[in-house]
């Protein structure tokens, strides 16, 4: 299997499998000299990690992070752990599969899963919660993207939240950064928070599952990060949004409400102001023109689909292509779009680590 990695100067390369002895990834293109302790690491993946409430997967994993190379510490760098310019790989051991769950569907395609795909790919398939193709696999990325964070300039800020569950948005005149850590499914608006949680109650009991939007945001990025025509930061960033397991779609922006807009209103009009940059009035271009940082806040979303392991009989086929009905049995987000957070926040910082190495190798000096 190839295509496990991704970024260009900052390059992340992932392995493992959901119910194999471990997965991590390989960090290559990190500048030396930057502190790294595997505490910085472990408190993003403390945010993804499975377990943490009822409405995500009761599988109990802690994800403790190990760092394997890449770092070095002494009396010359103070006692510090600092990188040093060589690959970082990172592993993060599995100790709570349960394979047997999955025995009753070696021989059956589910619904929605990617095991027909793969098998039609490869001839075989690791069924065993999915093997690669599981959401487990986003861990390495997590703990990746705290490296990336550590690459980009001071100032820079990512965060990001679910902003929509079902068919139930938020209420964006609430929005308050500081309510996403208040709530199991880092929701920016409280009262939406609490309403959640009755509903999605009631689609775990059910059996079923729903799906949800995350918008992520990245403040104090520069202006002239990316690059024309092919290498577009924004083509890059939902290049690696729809990368995330169960994303079906990504807009910047204002996406594809900016289709219903006129051009005067679509358009992000500018003043001057007293340090030489322009003002903007507007973001409707989410931060991103031409393909290149304006300078303003970098706006992402994507949608994430229902989780296709439900307790809801299916239909689907076997491998000798006998009509079958199917119940996924196992341990299942009712919504993965909430543990997607942590991975929107950590592939945005990838990607912007990826080209403000590149802009600075091209120009000569940071943006």
């Amino acid at each position: 299997m190839s295509h496990n990695s991704f970024g260009h100067l900052f390059r992340v390369t992932t392995f493992g499998e959901s119910h194999g002895v471990a997965l991590g990834c390989v960090v290559d293109g990190c500048p030396p000299g930057l502190p790294l302790e595997a505490e910085e690491i472990q408190a993003e993946l403390d945010r993804r990690k499975p377990g943490q409430s009822r409405f995500t997967t009761q599988r109990r994993e802690p994800d403790q992070v190990k760092i394997l190379s890449g770092v070095f510490a002494d009396d010359r760098t103070g006692g510090r752990q600092l990188t040093t310019g060589t690959p970082i790989a990172l592993m993060i051991e599995n100790t709570d599969q349960r394979s047997k769950d999955y025995s009753e569907i070696r021989d059956t395609y589910r619904p929605g899963h990617a095991d027909y795909t793969y098998e039609a790919k490869y001839g075989l398939r690791d069924y065993r919660g999915g093997g690669r193709s599981s959401a487990r696999e986003t861990a390495a990325r997590v703990a990746a993207g705290a490296i990336a964070r550590k690459v980009l300039p001071a100032g820079v800020r990512i965060r990001a939240a679910l902003v929509q569950m079902g068919p139930h948005a938020i209420d964006r005149a609430n929005w308050d950064w500081d309510a996403v850590g208040r709530n199991p499914f880092f929701c920016p608006d409280a009262e939406a928070a609490a309403r959640y949680e009755t509903y999605l109650d009631a689609i775990r009991k059910d059996g079923s599952s729903v799906g949800a939007v995350i918008e992520v945001v990245a403040e104090g990025v520069p202006a002239g990060l990316g690059a024309p025509v092919y290498g577009k930061l924004d083509a890059d960033l939902a290049a690696a949004m729809m990368s995330i397991n169960a994303v079906k779609g990504v807009e910047i922006g204002d996406g594809f409400a900016s289709a219903a807009l006129r051009g005067e209103d679509n358009a992000d009009e500018m003043r001057a102001s007293n340090d030489g940059t322009p003002v903007f009035l507007a973001n409707h271009a989410g931060g991103i023109l031409g393909g290149i940082s304006s300078g303003q806040p970098i706006v992402c979303r994507f949608a994430v689909k229902p989780t296709s392991s439900i307790l809801t009989p299916r239909r689907s086929v076997s491998r000798d292509n006998r009509d079958v009905d199917l119940v996924t049995k196992g341990r299942h987000d009712p919504c993965v779009g909430i543990r997607a957070v942590p991975v929107a926040e950590a592939m945005m910082a990838c990607v912007l680590a990826d080209h403000y190495l590149r802009h600075r190798g091209q120009v000569g000096t940071p943006a």
